[in-house]
């Protein structure tokens, strides 16, 4: 099997911690002690993908941000990983100037300009520290690996790339530029860190198409020249990719599906995200806390325990992080009944060791058998509690999402919404759930009619008002709503928001074994829905990309080939159909459509799900009111 991008990006920050060197091949070797100086974005790529004790393995000592308040460490090495920024670069000088450190090794995470190394070369000149200079090297390495098969370029809280910059209505054109290079950069770091070439395919008139002609420029000038490419430098730590299909690259623009991203969801992973605070795979609950009902009083600070997803040996959340919350629930406590019978076994064995009397010859055999049992369940105990520390996590998050989905109704809102998708009948009215003081939040109001309003077409203008006046008399901010009626005017509904018809849910007793099992969550009161498999429309577009299928959705798809020496857009006649794919969402993306896609791929097709930048329903929200807001 091919190593997947992630593995690739993390190899290539263990050589960059060793100084650029292959790592040696005795793992016995001690490393050699260094500080690690990383700016923010820097942090954000290393993050997912080292602990505390693998950056202390790697020989890491300290690791601090470049613009902190840094003491000068004169004995010690530096490596430095940082964006080549013309403020990061000013700060590089004045630690050369200050001569905090013994050498200094600069890691710029995409490729420096000339202008900025020049002035980096005479502030190391002035500063008589040209020598302790020992390596700068462009790593390409910007975006950031939460999984396997996902990628981000930026984080939710930066403003590059996110879909309020892409459409805000005083966009210029040298700021449309810049936030189209960053995503490229991106993009091209992402490739370049595969070591392969990819194929292009994108829809006309839209910021998507502009990163898509700016990606194929900068991947065909890279490609002309062979002894420069980066595509052909042989890196004997990385497997080669022979013989590989080259990837797929499909991008997306936000605007083809605005219903998703506000979707209340039922998956883990997804629901996670959106209930709690989930960030570069690290997780905050409240401690013992239920979630505030509607209309409720100031609830007191609680204590925050945060939580690492990061471990490839959390075997439950590898396996269930995209299931249905209901099954999550069933798992745990399946997990947990048989965690306690193992402990049982082990406190069984320690009081037969006891046992006194009988015959000597029978207690001596039982004592033998006995202590064998014992160490073998001894052995295994390392790996038992690392299970229960694993089972106490998840158990804490389950509680607190079983309290949110409680408090604020979400099973309805999903169902409701999954019908508003797949066009079928509603068993509850919009009427009846936004004058309800018991259904959600005013947000969950929001995000439910903003879906009925980008999935109805026909939805009439008196409609609106009516929803609008029952959400703004209940102290809703209607901004985004505003957003979207506009929005609505310039877009072809019947076409770009059509989910499904084959989605929905359906109600069945799925609770019932729980319920037997006295299980620890109590699921009373929330409905028990499961999600009929649907297919979303990045689903659609991608199953249609990649199987060739003649779709309306992507009959005018663009296709770029940077390794053809003339520009074509004529796609291949003879080619076959594509089995890997990286489907990139300029403007946002999300757990929903992630989760969406790997169902679709399972055991078929490799997916690889990217996104300009990572974002739950209430931060998308909050960007569709700052467009609404400019509306005059």
């Amino acid at each position: 099997m091919s190593t997947s991008v992630r593995q690739r990006q993390t190899a290539a920050i263990k050589r960059m911690l060793n100084f650029n060197q292959p790592l040696g091949k005795s793992s016995n070797a001690e490393p050699e002690w260094k500080v690690l100086v990383y700016d923010h974005c820097g942090q954000d790529i290393i993050s997912p993908l080292f602990s505390v004790k693998e950056l202390r393995d790697a020989g890491i000592t300290l690791h601090q941000k470049l613009l902190s308040n840094r003491e000068s460490i004169p004995d010690v090495p530096a490596i430095y990983f940082v964006l080549p920024t013309e403020e990061n670069v000013k700060r590089l000088s004045k630690d050369l100037k200050d001569q905090l450190y013994q050498s200094y090794c600069f890691n710029f995470i995409t490729a420096i300009n000339r202008s900025l190394l020049e002035d980096l070369a005479q502030a190391a000149i002035a500063a008589q520290a040209v020598t302790q200079v020992h390596k700068v090297f462009d790593q390409y390495l910007n975006f950031v690996s939460l999984e396997e098969d996902m990628f981000t370029l930026r984080p939710a809280d930066t403003e590059y790339s996110s879909y309020y910059e892409i459409n805000r209505s005083d966009m210029k054109d040298t700021d449309m530029e810049k936030t189209v290079n960053t995503i490229v950069e991106g993009l091209f770091s992402y490739f370049v860190t595969l070591g392969s070439v990819p194929i292009i395919r994108c829809p006309r008139g839209n910021a998507a198409e502009m990163v898509a002609e700016r990606l194929d420029k900068k991947l065909r000038e890279n490609v002309r020249d062979p002894r420069n490419s980066l595509f052909n430098t042989l890196d004997s730590s990385q497997p080669l990719l022979v013989g590989l299909q080259r990837p797929l690259l499909v991008l997306l623009d936000r605007n083809m599906d605005l219903a998703t991203p506000l979707h209340h969801t039922w998956t883990y992973q997804a629901l996670a995200h959106d209930v709690l605070t989930l960030k570069l795979n690290n997780i905050e609950v409240e401690e013992g806390a239920q979630a505030s009902t509607p209309g409720a009083g100031a609830i007191p600070k609680r204590k925050k325990k945060s939580f690492d997803l990061n471990s490839a040996t959390d075997k439950l959340w590898q396996i269930h992080r995209g299931s249905p919350f209901p099954t999550v629930a069933e798992a745990i406590q399946e997990n947990l009944d048989d965690y306690r019978s193992k402990e049982g076994e082990v406190t069984r064995l320690k009081n037969a060791m006891g046992l006194e009397g009988g015959d000597d010859d029978a207690a001596i055999s039982l004592l033998s058998d006995n202590t064998a049992k014992l160490t073998s369940a001894m052995s295994s105990l390392p790996e038992l509690l690392q299970k229960k520390r694993f089972l106490d996590m998840h158990t804490t998050i389950a509680t607190a999402l079983l309290d949110s989905i409680k408090a604020r109704k979400l099973d309805l809102y999903f169902e409701t919404e999954e019908k508003l998708m797949s066009r079928s009948n509603l068993e509850t009215s919009l009427l009846e759930i936004l004058n309800d003081p018991e259904a959600g939040t005013s947000e969950d109001k929001l995000r439910l009619i903003i879906i009925a309003m980008i999935c109805d077409a026909a939805m009439s203008e008196s409609e609106m008002d009516q929803y609008g006046e029952v959400l703004g008399n209940s102290g809703v901010d209607l901004d985004a709503i505003k957003y979207i009626r506009r929005w609505r005017t310039y877009t072809n509904l019947p076409t770009s928001s059509v989910h499904s018809s084959g989605g929905g849910t359906k109600t069945v007793s799925m609770f019932s074994k729980l319920m037997s099992q006295a299980s620890s969550f109590a699921m009373e009161g929330v409905k028990n829905l499961v999600v009929k498999k649907h297919k979303l429309p990045a689903t659609r577009i991608v199953d249609a990309l990649m199987e060739q299928k003649s779709s309306q959705e992507v009959e005018s798809y663009r296709y770029f080939d940077p390794k053809l020496m003339r520009h074509s857009e004529s796609v291949p006649r003879n080619k076959a159909p594509a089995t890997e794919a990286v489907v990139f969402l300029v403007g946002g993306g999300n757990y929903i459509e992630y989760q969406n896609l790997q169902d679709y791929a399972k055991g078929t097709k490799k997916l690889t799900y990217g996104c300009s930048q990572l974002l739950n329903a209430k931060e998308f929200v909050a960007q569709l009111t700052r467009l609404g807001q400019e509306i005059r």
